[in-house]
This record gives C-alpha cells, structure tokens and sequence, in this order.
C-alpha cells in the first residue's frame, strides 16, 4: 500500500507527532478553523497531537487515509487532505485544510487531484464525495477542478459557532475520473 504521495511541488505523507506545533500553528488561525466543518478555534497542541493520533491508528486500519501536505521546497507543513473510508460502500469523503499563507496557490487542486487518484487507482473506490460550507467558495472550485458533480444543499446543516451554516455535496464516480480527469504526479513513493 502506498503511504507517501509526490507531486510536482508537495510531498503528502503520513502524520507524525512531530507535525503538532506546526499543526497548531496553522489550525489555530481563526480564518481557517472559519472556513471549515469540525477545527474549532482556539485550537490547542493537545487536539493536534490527538488529531495525529486518531490519523495514525486509522491510517494503520484502512478507514481513514490522512495525509499531512508539506511544500518540496521547504518542507514545510502546509495543510492536511484525507479520504475517510466506507469500505462497505467503496466510497470515501474528500476532506482537506491548509494554513492561510497557502491559500490560493494552487495547492488544494495539486493535493486533491492526487489523493482522488490515490482514491480510485490503489484503493480502487467506486466513489468519492466531499462537503464544504456553501461560504467557502475556494474549497467549492477546487472541487468544480477535480470535476465533481453538484449534488445539493443541506439548508442548516451544521452548527459552527453559534450559527447554522449550508453546506454543499460534490461527488465523482471511478467512471467519471477515468474519462475526465488528469493526474499531474510526477513520482510516488512506495512503502
């Protein structure tokens, strides 16, 4: 099983405690814990060492395959994207963060078109979903790029700080990527 994933600019990889200062310093950024469904802010290290945890033991068992994002150049931690499986359905959810000073580089399209490749190639789904606060109108066109299909609204759906908020679904099936979508990764590592 592949656990480690190269694009042309990021490295995603599995989460290691080390990665909890760095996971603090970028959820704790009330404009990032805003725009998504379950980070809530303030964040501490204690909910990122918690969070690396639970990561590690699903990564091991196969029901959720979260990555940590770093930059090739620097190696820095940028952000995280998971797929969260239903292994009775051949499906998973979409999910992914990044620290603000990433935003609008183009690297949530990069990270997403490789873990829906990872997705349908290695783990071969059937099926890959996401959710994203109607708000959120930069996760909603990464999820237009990786040719996701508008499924509806959820009116109210969840309740993030006091406020009920909508919340969008985009979908894609295997056939759809096979005939849509490319994948630009140049180099994967193999376990």
């Amino acid at each position: 099983m592949e656990d480690r994933i190269v694009t042309k600019r990021l490295h995603l990889r599995p989460f290691l405690l080390s990665d909890a200062n760095a996971i603090y310093t970028l959820c704790n950024d009330i404009e990032v814990a805003r725009t998504t469904l379950l980070i809530p802010h303030p964040y501490s290290t204690d909910a990122a060492e918690a969070s690396i945890l639970s990561n590690q033991a699903a990564f091991l068992n196969g029901t959720r395959y979260a990555f940590a994002i770093e930059s090739l150049m620097d190696a820095c931690l940028i952000g995280s994207i998971s797929l969260i499986i239903d292994k009775q359905h051949k499906r998973a959810e979409l999910s992914y963060w990044f620290g603000k000073a990433h935003w609008g580089q183009g690297y949530a399209t990069e990270a997403a078109s490789s873990i829906i490749h990872f997705g349908f190639e290695n783990l071969q789904l059937h099926r890959i979903w996401a959710a994203s606060m109607t708000k959120n109108i930069n996760s909603i066109r990464v999820l237009l790029k990786m040719n996701m299909q508008y499924e509806g609204i959820f009116r109210q759906h969840i309740l993030k700080w006091d406020d009920y908020e909508d919340v969008s679904f985009y979908g894609i099936l295997k056939s759809e990527y096979k005939h849509t979508t490319t994948v630009d990764i140049s180099k994967k590592l193999l376990s």
